[in-house]
């Protein structure tokens, strides 16, 4: 009966790992989480594919998981979840280093 459970739970988690790499890989709706639970599965897989209607693009943990090297920076922006329609959330933004003169 052990074995058994071992090898039901081992499939089980096999399964869910399986679904959850497509799942993430495809996106999220952020409006199917809240904004606690965005935060905290942003801060256990470091950056997540939003995709929704209103907001279409990676949110992040920190600005080390931007690509662009120097010239990514964080930004703030809001997408809607299932308790709060303006959940802040880190946006990678890449800054045009030609702007500003000099």
């Amino acid at each position: 009966m052990i074995l058994r459970n071992s090898a039901t739970r081992l499939a089980l988690t096999i399964s869910v790992m399986a679904l959850s790499s497509s799942t993430f890989a495809a996106g999220i709706d952020s409006r199917t989480y809240t904004c606690s639970a965005l935060h905290s599965l942003v801060t256990a897989q470091r950056f997540v594919f939003i995709n929704n209607p209103t907001f279409e693009d990676f949110i992040v943990a920190n600005v080390s998981y931007c690509g662009g090297g120097g010239s990514a920076q964080v930004q703030v922006r809001s997408v809607p979840t299932t308790d709060n329609s303006e959940c802040l959330v880190n946006y990678c933004r890449i800054v045009d280093g030609t702007r500003g003169g000099g």
